[in-house]
């Protein structure tokens, strides 16, 4: 199952992942991930900061979890879009020492565009409060949950201190309130019914080119199974690259198969010989079975200031940042003549939708659309409009 932590910077979200692979070390279920194995990056351990999303492993006696540990940061959100977009459930963490904050509002409501639908919440840090803090912070955090359309008034909270745990406290708040979540998430989530029988699709989180092999492909496997050997293609900002999976590895583990909903690495062959760098946001595919297109009908609501969003209306020739599933780029957005021409913050409107790059969005995709590191609005593919020519300007192109 594929789970992650979400929730506001420096709430303890790493440090409740490394705590969660330590619990189920010690009882022989997985394998210890550190704090400074999860955010390895030279530039994560100098800010003291989740950048990238990352991955690790653990599991109980159960159920297997791939668990995708998101950052917090606000300037970072396009990755945990990313992250995100991979998610069976999620656990929201919340210190009880601050309660909620600006970017738990955002990522609980990203999270329900991207169609997360059960969250745990871990009330972490618990030992800097009192009881009557804690009560507030989950009254608090309930309400929350309500606002964004999650059950808030059912949803499982556990009260910890992922620190605690980590340094090996037994203790309610140490490693008790870890083995309280695990048992929490395998009573609570339920894994969705897999697609497996249609074609190969997944979204690429990232790609490694490693010395002597080829270039890895990573991501979480959307729809149907491949076998090693199997022919694929790579597709998305405007190219399309014939290959094939020469191997298959799951954590470190080559396999010989793999199916819809295992977070996996592939190894592409003729990537480097074709001249185009994979990057992430493009797709690996069963051949033939995907079109790229840069123009296509949406349905759109545009949040208003009140929500975090947009205090003006949108028009015509509105050109800014749409992220969805693993990717993000340039967008262009004209609300039609039929539609009044305007979109005031609170409404719902068709609208036109025009990428710089050719991608592929199945009908009912949904996206989100960013500016200035603010969430200003969220839409569903409704058709495809085709293919024409973009300039490297949107705002000059004429529809």
């Amino acid at each position: 199952m594929n789970i992650g932590t979400i929730g506001h910077v420096d709430h303890g979200k790493t440090t409740l992942t490394s705590a969660l692979t330590k619990v189920c070390a010690d009882n022989g279920f997985s394998r210890y991930v550190s704090f400074d194995d999860i955010d390895k990056a030279p530039e994560e351990q100098l800010r003291g900061v989740t950048i990238n999303a990352s991955h690790v492993e653990y599991a109980t006696k159960s159920r297997h979890y791939a668990h995708t540990d998101c950052p917090g940061h606000r300037d970072y959100v396009k990755n945990m879009i990313c992250g995100t977009s991979q998610m069976d459930g999620a656990v929201l963490v919340v210190a009880g020492s601050e309660g909620q904050m600006p970017q738990t509002r955002e990522h609980l409501m990203l999270s329900r565009q991207i169609g997360v639908q059960k969250i745990v919440v871990y009330v972490n840090k618990c030992d800097l409060v009192d009881n009557e803090m804690k009560e507030l912070v989950e009254l608090e955090v309930r309400d929350l949950l309500n606002n964004y359309g999650f059950e808030g008034d059912t949803t499982p909270f556990v009260f910890g201190s992922a620190l605690m745990a980590l340094s090996g406290d037994k203790s309610e708040l140490g490693e008790k309130s870890i083995l309280k979540l695990l048992e929490t998430l395998d009573t609570y989530l339920t894994v969705p019914e897999r697609d497996t029988n249609s074609a190969f699709l997944m979204p690429i989180e990232s790609a490694i080119v490693i010395t002597g092999r080829g270039t890895v492909c990573v991501g979480t496997v959307e729809k149907g199974s491949i076998s090693r050997g199997d022919p694929i293609e790579l597709i998305g900002w405007n190219e399309v690259i014939k290959s094939a999976a020469t191997d298959i590895h799951m954590f470190g583990r080559s396999v010989a198969s793999c199916e819809a909903g295992d977070h996996v690495g592939l190894l592409c062959r003729g990537v480097k010989s074709s001249g185009v760098k994979i990057e992430r946001g493009m797709y690996a595919s069963k051949p033939a079975s995907l079109s790229l297109n840069n123009r296509f009908e949406a349905n759109l609501y545009l949040i208003p200031a009140g929500e975090g969003g947009r205090a003006k209306p949108i028009s015509q020739r509105f050109i800014q940042q749409i992220f969805s599933r693993t990717w993000s780029g340039g967008a262009r957005l004209d609300v039609p003549s039929e539609e009044g021409g305007i979109l005031m913050p609170g409404d719902h409107s068709k609208v036109h939708l025009t990428l710089q790059f050719g991608m592929h969005m199945n009908i009912g995709q949904s996206f989100t659309i960013r500016e200035h590191s603010r969430t200003i609005a969220s839409g569903i593919i409704t058709k495809h409009l085709g293919t024409i020519p973009v300039p490297k300007n949107l705002g000059v192109l004429q529809l």
